[in-house]
C-alpha cells in the first residue's frame, strides 16, 4: 500500500469570518491510499487553534508506515487532522476493494439526506441582517459571534430571518459574564443552541450556570477521552472528523456520547465535499447537522455532494465511500 498527500486550495464564495480571523480560501490536505490497484482518499483541514499547520500535518502523514491498517492508525497518530484524512481514505479504500458502500462495512443503515445549517460570518449588525435576509428561506442558520458586543448582531439576524431556526457559535469568544448576560436573550430570540460560549480552558464556569438553551461543546470535545470533562457543562457535543481523527473514532464517540445522554451536533471545518462525505453518514438523526462547507466555496471537487431542499445527500461512490 502507498500513501500520498497533496495540498489543495479552494476559493471561497465570499470572505468567511469568525472571532479568530477571516479567510478567502480553504487550504486542505488530500490523502490517497492505494493497494492492489484500488485507491481511496480523504481530506483534512489543519487548524491553527489545535497547533496544526499544513506542514506539521503533512509530516505526520508521510511518517506513517505504508502498510498501516486502520486499527493500527488509531494508536499511531493522535486525534486530529492527519489521522482523519488517512482514516477516511482507508475507509474509502476498504469499501471500494470490497465493492460495497462504507455504511455496509460499518454495519449501519443506508443514510438519507440531512438538513444542514448554513453559516453567516461574523460582521457588522447591518451586514449580518442583510446576509440573513438573503438566506431567510433556509430552515437553519448558524451565526458566528464571539465578541462582547453581540446583542445587536443577534437582533439583526432575527430581523433578517424571522422564520429560520437559528443556532449561535461563539467560538470561545465570550466570558462567563457575557454569556450570562446574553443567555436569556438567546431564548427570547428563539435560538435553538449555542456552541462553545466560553474558552475550552475556562468552561468550568458553566457548571451551575443557567442554560436556557442547549449548550454544545465544540473546542471542548475532541474524542471519547473528552467526555468525562463535559459533565454538568454541556448538553450537546459537536463531532467533527478533524477533531476525532477520522470516522473510526467519530462513530465510537457518537455511540459513547449518546449513551451518556448527550444530544449530537455533527459539524465541519471549511472544506470540500470530500471532507463532508463521511460526516453525512455520521450525522444521521443528529440534533443539528452543520455540513455546509461546500456551500461556502466558489469551487468544489468533481462529483460533489448534492444539496437541495431535503438537505445534504450521501456521497456518490465516485466521490467517497
Amino acid at each position: 500500500m502507498t500513501i500520498s498527500v497533496s495540498r489543495d486550495v479552494f476559493k471561497l464564495a465570499e470572505a468567511f469570518t469568525i472571532s479568530r480571523g477571516s479567510r478567502t480560501e480553504a487550504h486542505v490536505l488530500t490523502v490517497r491510499v492505494t493497494r492492489g490497484g484500488v485507491s481511496g482518499w480523504g481530506e483534512c483541514v489543519p487548524y491553527a487553534r489545535y497547533g496544526e499547520t499544513l506542514d506539521s500535518v503533512t509530516a505526520e502523514i508521510v511518517g506513517l508506515p505504508e502498510a498501516i491498517s486502520r486499527a493500527d492508525l488509531q494508536e499511531a497518530l493522535p486525534a486530529g487532522a492527519a489521522r482523519n484524512a488517512v482514516d477516511c481514505a482507508l475507509w474509502d479504500l476498504e469499501a471500494k476493494a470490497a465493492g460495497v458502500r462504507v455504511w455496509d462495512l460499518a454495519g449501519l443503515p443506508a443514510p438519507g439526506p440531512e438538513r444542514t445549517a448554513y453559516t453567516l460570518s461574523l460582521d457588522t449588525p447591518d451586514n449580518m441582517e442583510a446576509a440573513a435576509r438573503r438566506h431567510a428561506a433556509r430552515p437553519l442558520l448558524k451565526i458566528k459571534l464571539g465578541t462582547p458586543d453581540d446583542m445587536p448582531r443577534l437582533e439583526a439576524v432575527r430581523r433578517g430571518a424571522p422564520r429560520s431556526r437559528i443556532i449561535v457559535d461563539a467560538n470561545e469568544g465570550w466570558s462567563a459574564a457575557v454569556y450570562a448576560d446574553l443567555a436569556p436573550h438567546l431564548l427570547r430570540l428563539g435560538v435553538a443552541l449555542v456552541e462553545q460560549p466560553l474558552p475550552a480552558g475556562e468552561d468550568a464556569a458553566l457548571v451551575g450556570m443557567d442554560r436556557p438553551v442547549p449548550v454544545c461543546a465544540d473546542e471542548s470535545c475532541h474524542d471519547r477521552a473528552s467526555l468525562s470533562a463535559l459533565k454538568g457543562k454541556y448538553d450537546v457535543v459537536n463531532i467533527k472528523l478533524d477533531k476525532t481523527g477520522g470516522l473510526t473514532e467519530a462513530l465510537a464517540l457518537r455511540t459513547a456520547a449518546l449513551a451518556e445522554g448527550y444530544d449530537l451536533m455533527v459539524g465541519c471545518m471549511v472544506g470540500s465535499s470530500l471532507a463532508m462525505a463521511p460526516a453525512v453518514m455520521l450525522a444521521q438523526g443528529a440534533m443539528v447537522t452543520d455540513l455546509d462547507g461546500p456551500l461556502l466555496l466558489a469551487q468544489d471537487r468533481d462529483t460533489p455532494l448534492r444539496y437541495d431542499a431535503d438537505g445534504v445527500h450521501p456521497p456518490e461512490p465516485a466521490l467517497w465511500g
